[in-house]
């Protein structure tokens, strides 16, 4: 389409459009939530509905991230800035300039040139790294691993189904100084840097390093197995060496001891069973990544794990949750005045009391511990995201749709099932703002005994 030199007015006009009509006109699934309204929608990672709008401002609770009803079409809907502003607009616009977009000049992929040898990546490789000289020649043979020629990095190549190059990834080898990691421009990144033997077992890492350290620890039958390096925690590349590679049953989640490593392959996970995989294992490195384990085993210095301190909270929360009993006649009271008593664990311990026993009077036994093994089977990591603010609006929206659903003046089986599955939720919302207040105020004491002077030094103040 012709390149639109937009007003001022258009593009305020556009942003501040009613984003709701707008996607109700169109299919979109909207719910209201108080004075604003979610947006429903699904991508490979399941159907989320972390989206709040508000007239043309929308904000992504899941992603951190928000704005106005132009982007919103652009993030969304798949809109170019252009397509978005006309869709707004209806196709009425004041436009100043009409003239030819310029054609944007695609340079294709384009490898580093490669030096004579690899003598600086081989060191790097093996004396910094550990990487068993064996596993880095073969890779090197097979011209996935070199050396370039302007600034001695070590480059990562990965190739397509026919062994033709599409990706590469660019390492610094330095000792000392600032290192860097960079993904070669117009790379394919649904390739990546891989090793397919004839077995059903693909092992699945962040990045090569990683890949290589895991191959150098457990060497035994290593070419029958196979192994693939996402550069990072993206799932295309992994994904596409499962289409093309049908053999490949078995999926072992290799990524990082830290809390980026464990959201990926929970979410990676999902992604997997969503596409009808179901031998699906994770296996953690005892310390931070696998490059780490290699360089513990050589007694050199390493990163220890980091705890996903979100996680394990919500979990140890779980575990200490007790039986209460509670009074039929009184649930909805009940409910607003533990709330209003901002006591969570009290709350959540009530919620799920009460979703037992409206369970029970639809004719479903689930007591307290069937209640835990569900909301640990259901917790996902990294779906978890949100400021304190964040899961207390989530909490109050679960409470009042709780109390909506108990004042309703009949109950069939059915609907005593919703009731205790929004009190289930309500439990679930209080142990999440829990942990969130609870990590807020650890984060908030370390920074507050950062900033504290020591008694050293107060002491040398004092006798200068």
């Amino acid at each position: 389409m012709p390149y639109i030199n937009f007003s001022e007015y258009d593009l305020f006009r556009a942003n501040t459009a009613d984003l709701v009509s707008y996607l109700e006109q169109h299919g979109e699934r909207v719910q209201r939530v108080g004075s604003t309204h979610k947006y429903v929608y699904t991508d490979g990672g399941g159907t989320h509905d972390s989206v709040t709008i508000s007239g043309g401002k929308w904000y992504d609770h899941r992603n951190q991230r928000g704005g106005y009803a132009i982007k919103f079409l652009q993030e969304f809907l798949g809109f170019s800035f252009q397509e978005s502003v006309l869709e707004l607009l209806d196709g009425h616009c004041n436009a100043e300039i009409v003239r030819p977009a310029p054609k944007p000049v695609a340079k294709p992929f384009e490898l580093p040139e490669p030096n004579s040898d690899m003598r600086r990546v081989f060191a790097y490789l093996t004396k910094q790294r550990f990487i068993s000289p064996q596993i880095i020649s073969h890779f090197a043979r097979e011209n996935k691993i070199y050396e370039d020629k302007k600034y001695h990095n070590v480059v990562f190549v990965g190739t397509d189904e026919n062994g033709i190059a599409r990706q590469a990834s660019v390492r610094s080898t330095l000792s000392f100084g600032k290192t860097f990691r960079i993904t070669v421009a117009n790379s394919d990144t649904k390739y990546s840097f891989s090793h397919f033997g004839n077995d059903e077992k693909l092992f699945v890492f962040e990045a090569p390093i990683d890949m290589l350290s895991f191959i150098t620890l457990y060497q035994k039958d290593w070419e029958n197995h196979s192994y693939i390096a996402m550069n990072g925690v993206y799932e295309s590349a992994l994904l596409k060496a499962l289409e093309c590679h049908s053999d490949l049953k078995e999926i072992y989640l290799c990524t990082d001891n830290d809390e980026g490593g464990i959201d990926a392959a929970e979410r990676l996970r999902d992604i997997l069973r969503e596409k009808n995989y179901e031998n699906i294992f994770r296996i953690e490195p005892q310390n931070k990544d696998w490059n780490e384990d290699l360089k513990a085993r050589n007694g050199a210095d390493f990163l220890p794990s980091v705890p996903h301190s979100r996680k394990e909270k919500y979990l140890e929360f779980i575990s200490e949750l007790s039986e209460i009993k509670i009074n039929p006649n009184r649930i909805s009271d009940n409910l607003i005045s533990i709330y209003n008593s901002a006591d969570l664990i009290r709350l959540a311990e009530f919620s799920l009391a009460a979703s037992e026993h409206f369970l029970k009077i639809a004719g479903e036994k689930f007591p307290l511990d069937k209640m835990k093994i569900r909301l640990v089977t259901e917790y996902k990591c990294y779906q978890n995201k949100g400021s304190v603010s964040v899961k207390l609006g989530k909490l109050q929206t679960a409470v009042m749709s709780g109390l909506e659903q108990l004042r309703k003046p009949s109950q069939t089986v059915e609907e005593l099932k919703i009731a205790a599955r929004k009190l289930y939720d309500v439990a679930d919302h209080a142990l999440r703002l829990a942990t969130e207040e609870t990590l807020a105020q650890c984060a908030e004491q370390k920074e507050t005994s950062e900033e504290a002077p020591s008694d050293e030094s107060f002491q040398m103040s004092m006798s200068v």
